[in-house]
């Protein structure tokens, strides 16, 4: 299991937010964390230790009056780090080639490739062609909805008719280089993981998958180890020290590594 980085920026500030309560209207979430730092800071501080693979989200769409000031910090950690992170929020095949250029590993995308609440393969193998398939995460973030997981778009907004299990993660591997889970419902809550979503994960394991969501102490993350079988990479936010939260950064380092 590998310790994932995350610097998310919302309405040009690093932040942690408590994923389901981001709007587009207004540009309203509830806040964790604002830190002082920009984003390149951290961007900065994740090269010292060498820690690649680690994701920037741009939570502002692109009709915030936000954006471009998100956009600003997000190409700014990119600089900083070229090559060690992924870059995901609004990514098209018309925008993908700047964030690559400016030095994405990878882009993330859901929204681009899902309309009407169905995985759109047309647009996907568009992506695709544009920027390889090693050039692509897909972020197949959900939450339960009638008992099932079904993945979300539009920054955790919209609802698809599409589950996350092991036949979607089987289609959509040959794709991508990687995918991105987040929980949605308990994402930013620091209350405990989603257990049947690190159990599918785990379970599965033909792709490297990062999850994030919920972790909030070091019982979760051994629990997540044990959970995901070793295999299943994590990404903490509100939690960690680094965003004002209790679990001290290189602890969890050594705790991933072990």
């Amino acid at each position: 299991m590998e310790f994932r980085p995350c610097i998310d920026i919302h309405n040009g500030s690093v932040k942690q937010i408590v994923g389901g309560s981001l709007r587009d209207r207004g540009d309203e979430a509830v806040e964790n964390y604002v830190s002082e730092q920009d984003a390149a800071f951290y961007a900065n501080l994740y090269r010292g230790y060498q820690i690649k693979n680690g994701h920037i989200i741009l939570l502002n769409p692109v009709t915030s009056p936000y954006y471009e000031a998100t956009k600003r910090q997000a190409i700014a950690a990119l600089k900083a780090y070229p090559g060690g992170l992924q870059v995901g929020g609004g990514i098209t095949p018309e925008n993908a080639g700047e964030y690559l250029d400016a030095g994405a590993s990878h882009v993330i995308v859901t929204s681009y490739v899902f309309k009407d609440g169905q995985i759109q393969y047309d647009k996907l193998n568009e992506l695709v062609n544009k920027v390889g398939r090693q050039n692509l995460v897909l972020d197949l973030s959900a939450g339960k909805k009638e008992e099932r997981y079904l993945i979300v778009t539009d920054r955790w907004q919209k609802y698809t008719e599409v589950e996350l299990n092991e036949q979607t993660l089987d289609e959509l591997a040959s794709y991508c280089d990687e995918f991105l889970v987040h929980a949605v419902d308990v994402e930013g809550k620091a209350d405990g993981i989603e257990e049947e979503v690190v159990k599918l994960l785990g379970g599965w394991g033909k792709i490297p998958v990062t999850y994030a969501g919920g972790v909030h102490s070091f019982e979760d993350l051994r629990l997540l180890k044990k959970l995901g079988r070793d295999r299943v990479h994590v990404t903490i936010g509100s939690a960690l020290d680094l965003f004002g939260g209790s679990m001290k950064f290189e602890e969890v380092l050594r705790e991933c590594g072990e």
